[in-house]
């Protein structure tokens, strides 16, 4: 039984995929994706030596190209903040008297336990406070 050179290439390059999947190492999918294109060119009549070219520049322009693009967006933080980040730093309005043991803020839009972050500090209500941090379902103002 003779097997066509695209074959090869379309069976190493769903074997470079097993490896990608099973430890989530992007290079294996760009040496998937230059064995791919080296299918292509035996598909169309290239020879050996133009095939194992096409995979050798394929696959080091991608891992050129992308890697260092990757890199980048995972060593960057997130430009929005979510969640109690985003709540952190944010000013809130004194709806009860906050003081070490406790009160009532609205931030956001929303009625909130707080506590000032000093023991011996309080708030009246209508002023204005600074979310220190959310410890739990309670915000830390000062």
């Amino acid at each position: 039984m003779d097997i066509d050179a695209w074959v090869w290439w379309l069976i190493g390059a769903v074997g470079l995929g097993i490896p990608l999947v099973l430890t989530a190492m992007p290079e294996f999918g760009m040496f998937a994706v230059g064995a791919v294109a080296a299918a292509a060119t035996a598909a169309v009549g290239g020879g050996v030596v133009v095939q194992v070219l096409v995979f050798v520049i394929v696959s080091v322009a991608l891992i050129a190209v992308v890697r260092p693009i990757a890199n980048r967006h995972r060593t960057q933080r997130p430009q929005h903040r979510s969640g109690i980040d985003a709540l952190r730093g944010r000013s809130a309005v004194v709806l009860e008297r906050v003081d070490g043991s406790g009160g009532r803020i609205k931030l956001a839009g929303e009625v909130w336990s707080a506590r000032t972050l000093d023991a011996d500090t309080s708030f009246e209500p209508g002023q204005s406070v600074d979310v220190v941090e959310i410890d739990g379902a309670t915000a830390v103002v000062m």
